[in-house]
């Protein structure tokens, strides 16, 4: 069966969207199609002639490195920084390759059993990192994955699954099962079994494979690959292409040597200054001289310095996930020893009464080669899940972890005996540079990655700073194709609403209307008709546009409803301030009388409101003092175990240089009442009232001096934990005590600013062939639905629209086809003033006016309901629905507004309106009160929304209501409407 092929630069984009690569990825899949290209690589490709092209092309950049390709055939680097993604980019060049229909077999190499392990799992659809997930070409009919446990089976040289079904075969080897060199079996004069004879197929798999004409091979942590043997092995299997990726592009072994065939490098600075990883740091003691002490007390101090450091960042990941609502981190320290008898000495001594009491017996980790059996495979299980628990506190390893296992919660390393060099290569940092949460917090903690080194503090820092350390480089932008700024004009479409689309119709001249659209309109297709309005000279159609551009902005906020841009009075104080407009242009509309200059915005007025949803601009502002109080509770402190410090605890990032100290040495004012400590912190926020909360802040001091004294007997220790480390257990304190807040009923008062919003053009990238077509017609492939402008529409605001899934776009037909609808439209940036809890501007798919209602539509996956993103939005956008509610229906008789959030699969194109509201499986605004709690966040939310859309709002007043985060559930909100001057 041939590959049914894509253009590729749509497959390019296509991947590149449904992926959400990273900007290193989009990099390393365009040099991977621009070299498909340019040496299209097959079988008989003249290698020398390949190189050549490669070498002309990528030999002299910046970010390239390319002389040869260092193998028999075309094989290619891209060396990315640990935790940019390496793995998902394997899968976009795989996604690539087949939908361009080069080829549809492929090959890719592991350098161990953790590395394997991990790919499978990657590569299976079950996986929540699925490197595949979105693309349209495997949606249907994932590739079919041949291993080293079933390809005796088979079914990769069928060329299909069980089902019969055809499509991409990919192959996931560790390297030891096809080099010989390093088999059980080699040493006794076998062969593996991969290259040994299979009777289904009359060769071996192995050789079955070499024989393919167009066998892609992918390479992880390819710097692994080029011993004599490995490669030897690799040359065998005779592939068209090599796809090598690692993160150190330097081969291994006593003569290392720069690989010769890199196309592109995304080096660790980089990473880091675009927010992909944690930032490196490294922490020393301050005033310390690490000469002055033994190599096994410097040893030690290292160690108990690194466990402070570690309790530290623990209750800073535990408070970040209360305030933030979301999971919890358990984070590890990664101890790198030397050989493994110091490994053992090492773990005897932390699991030992003597450090910390043995409090972290059983919570270690030892690994290395040397151990076997149960306690091997107990300790290498832990490794694997060390993420998902909760069980590990220290991990013990000799050298550097494989490549592979690199986790997101690992923020301490403690190098024993290590030099500096040791210390700042990849192998080290890049077992801890993936973000816990994806992205940067801004939290210092969460974000940084702390290497404990007393011993090479000034070392490191100077080694850093040089160019082959983690501090930034000077950087060059380069501009033209594959360079940082594009030369090519990109395409720009605006899409004016369709009141300024018709005002622009009757102001061209009939020979020139065909050039109005960016592109020719598709067959059947045509614009509104300029019969809408009854006037078409020059000088009638110019005083439309001042009253849309200048007048309706300036007098919105005048009216309360957008039905009295019909009242009598309102017509003719509109007329006026058009005309006065008209009068300091020079020489313009002597001949339009006062009265038909009437009869024009009438007319004009009346097509607006006709054609415009009204969204109102409100302002929220408590009337009265906030009541608010913390309830009595039992803290969650039986996870804290702060450890007293002899010393500071001195933390620099390497990249910036920014120093962070953590005290521990006593001094100053010393309170007869230890939990005074922790009061005099806890009333430093502005939450806490002393006089009010005394007796509750005594209770929860008293609560952390139990779990203290459990297990610190000494006064003096508990003094110098209390004094040091204070700040941030009252942090911890008051993220625990905002969930027991309570408040009295406050009056909230609605302000209207303007009774509409205009709506602004819209602009869209209308590059490609063919971008315009009808809204009816769904796309032929699915995954390009982005890249089209839809255009057709009768009952839209605006006459264009883009959509990012056909569910919107089936929304959308279903809008036009039902009778009930009067106006829809899909909203532009800042045509609403809604944002969530975090501060993010929320930009809802759909609004639309209905005879009876107006309605916030919301299209999700169904798998996607349950996103913390989704209820986020949902909460902020319910809110302001009920407050618009109670401001229209109420105060100005107008209709009601509520939000409803869609799945997926409940949109058909014979589905009405109605029928889809009262949808079972529908979840509307009344369910999502009660779904997310929406009373509970009224005020948090409430903050947000004052801020942005009210101007010179007092401190006090923002003070008032950020202090009201509380517990609403038992009284809900009131609210007292404003009226606004006509």
């Amino acid at each position: 069966m041939s590959v049914s092929t894509v253009d590729p630069k749509r497959a390019f984009t296509q991947i590149n969207q449904r992926l959400s690569l990273r900007k290193p990825q989009t990099e390393s899949l365009r040099r991977l199609a621009d070299i498909v290209d340019l040496i299209a690589p097959t079988k008989d490709t003249d290698v020398e002639a390949a190189r050549e092209a490669v070498r002309t092309a990528y030999g002299n950049l910046v970010d390239a490195t390319f002389a040869d390709f260092e193998r028999d055939f075309p094989s290619i680097c891209f060396a990315l920084a640990t935790g940019v993604g390496k793995t998902r980019l394997m899968g976009a060049f795989v996604s690539y390759l087949y939908m361009i229909g080069k080829s549809r077999n492929f090959f890719v190499l592991a350098p161990n059993l953790t590395i394997y392990e991990k790919l499978l799992a990657d590569f299976q659809p079950s996986s929540p990192k699925y490197v595949f997930k979105g693309v349209e070409a495997f949606a249907h009919n994932p590739p079919l994955i041949v291993n080293a446990e079933n390809y005796e089976e088979g079914r990769g040289v069928r060329g299909t699954d069980f089902f019969g079904q055809e499509g991409a075969i990919i192959n996931i080897f560790n390297i030891s099962k096809i080099n010989s060199d390093t088999t059980a079996s080699a040493r006794k004069g076998q062969l593996p079994r991969i290259k040994r004879l299979q009777e289904y197929i009359g060769e071996s798999y192995f050789a079955y494979l070499s024989e393919l004409p167009d066998l892609v091979l992918l390479m992880d942590e390819a710097h692994r690959y080029r011993g004599s043997a490995g490669a030897r092995a690799i040359a065998e299997l005779k592939p068209i292409l090599g796809l090598e990726v690692t993160a150190t592009p330097k081969s291994v072994g006593a003569k290392s040597a720069d690989f010769k065939n890199v196309v592109y490098g995304y080096d660790l600075p980089s990473a880091m200054e675009d927010g992909y990883i944690k930032e490196p740091a490294v922490g020393t003691r301050a005033n310390f001289d690490p000469k002055s002490v033994d190599d096994d007390a410097l040893e030690r101090i290292k160690l108990e310095d690194g466990i402070h450091y570690h309790e530290h960042v623990k209750v800073a990941l535990q408070t970040y996930a209360k305030q933030n609502d979301v999971r919890t981190i358990h984070p590890f320290m990664l101890v790198v020893a030397q050989h493994t008898e110091h490994a053992r000495k090492v773990r005897e001594f932390v699991e030992s009464d003597t450090f910390f009491d043995g409090r972290y017996r059983r919570r270690v980790v030892e690994i290395h080669s040397k151990l076997t059996g149960e306690e091997s495979d107990e300790n290498a299980q832990r490794l694997l899940n060390i993420e998902r628990g909760g069980d590990t506190d220290i991990v013990i390893h000799v050298n550097k972890l494989k490549e592979g296992w690199d986790v997101a919660n690992l923020f301490t390393i403690v190098p024993l005996r290590a030099s500096a060099s040791d210390i700042l290569t990849e192998q080290t940092l890049g077992r801890g540079l993936r973000l816990p949460y994806g992205k940067r917090t801004g939290v210092e903690a969460v974000d940084t990655l702390t290497v404990i080194a007393h011993d090479r503090f000034n070392d490191l820092i100077e080694r850093a700073k040089t160019a082959d350390g983690v501090i930034h480089k000077l950087k060059q932008v380069r501009i033209g194709e594959g360079g940082d700024v594009s030369a090519v004009k990109p395409v720009m479409v605006e899409s004016p609403s369709i009141i300024q689309q018709m005002l622009q119709q009757i102001a061209r001249e009939p020979e020139e209307r065909n050039e109005f659209a960016p592109e020719p309109k598709p067959q059947g297709i045509s614009e509104p008709s300029s019969s809408a309005f009854t006037f078409d000279k020059p000088e009638e159609v110019a005083l439309a546009q001042t009253v849309l551009t200048d007048v309706l902005p300036s007098i919105k906020s005048h009216l309360t409803t957008i039905a009295q841009l019909q009242d009598e009075k309102i017509v003719k104080r509109i007329v006026a301030d058009a005309m006065a407009i008209q009068r300091s242009k020079e020489g313009l509309f002597q001949s339009l009388t006062p009265e038909r200059a009437e009869a024009v915005v009438k007319e004009f007025c009346a097509a607006y409101v006709a054609r415009t949803i009204a969204i109102p601009s409100l302002t929220v502002t408590p009337q009265e003092q906030v009541s608010f109080g913390f309830q009595s509770f039992k803290l969650e402190v039986d996870s804290w175990n702060y450890q007293p410090l002899s010393r500071e605890l001195l933390v620099q990032v390497l990249r910036t240089e920014k120093r962070t100290v953590i005290s521990g040495d006593d001094g100053g004012h010393r309170p007869a009442r230890l939990e005074d400590y922790l009061v005099a912190r806890l009333i430093d926020f502005d939450e806490i009232d002393y006089d009010t909360h005394a007796e509750l802040l005594y209770d929860l001091a008293g609560q952390v001096l139990t779990r203290l004294r459990s297990y610190l007997t000494d006064d003096d220790d508990l003094r110098n934990v209390l004094q040091g480390r204070g700040k941030e257990m009252a942090t911890a304190i008051l993220a625990q005590m905002r969930n027991h807040m309570w408040r009295t009923q406050t009056t909230y008062r609605v302000s209207l600013n303007a009774a509409f919003s205009e709506l602004k053009p819209q602009a869209f990238d209308g590059s490609g062939k063919d971008a315009i077509r009808d809204f009816r017609t769904p796309p032929e492939r699915l995954s390009e639905i982005k890249r089209f402008i839809f255009t057709g529409f009768k009952r839209g605001c605006y006459w264009q629209a883009k959509f990012d899934s056909d569910t919107e776009r089936k929304l959308a037909v279903l809008l036009e086809n039902d009778p009930s609808v009067e106006l829809w439209m899909k909203p532009g940036p800042n045509q609403f003033k809604i944002f969530d809890s975090e501060g993010h501007a929320y930009r809802p798919d759909f609004v639309v006016e209905t005879k009876t209602e107006k309605l916030i539509i919301e299209t999700k996956r169904r798998s996607d309901l349950g996103d913390v993103d989704v209820g986020r939005k949902a909460r902020a956008a319910t809110l302001w629905c009920m407050i618009a509610t109670e401001h229209h229906s109420k105060a100005y008789n107008t209709k009601p507004w509520s939000y409803v959030l869609v799945p997926d699969d409940v949109v058909d194109l014979n589905t009405t309106l109605s029928g889809l509201l009262s949808a079972n499986t529908l979840i509307a605004d009344t369910e999502l009160r009660a779904q997310f709690d929406l009373t509970l966040n009224f005020t948090a939310l409430a903050v947000s929304f004052i801020h942005r859309a009210s101007v010179g709002i007092s401190q006090c007043l923002h003070r008032a209501v950020k202090q009201s985060i509380c517990d609403l559930r038992k009284r809900r909100p009131r609210f007292s409407i404003a009226e606004s001057p006509v």
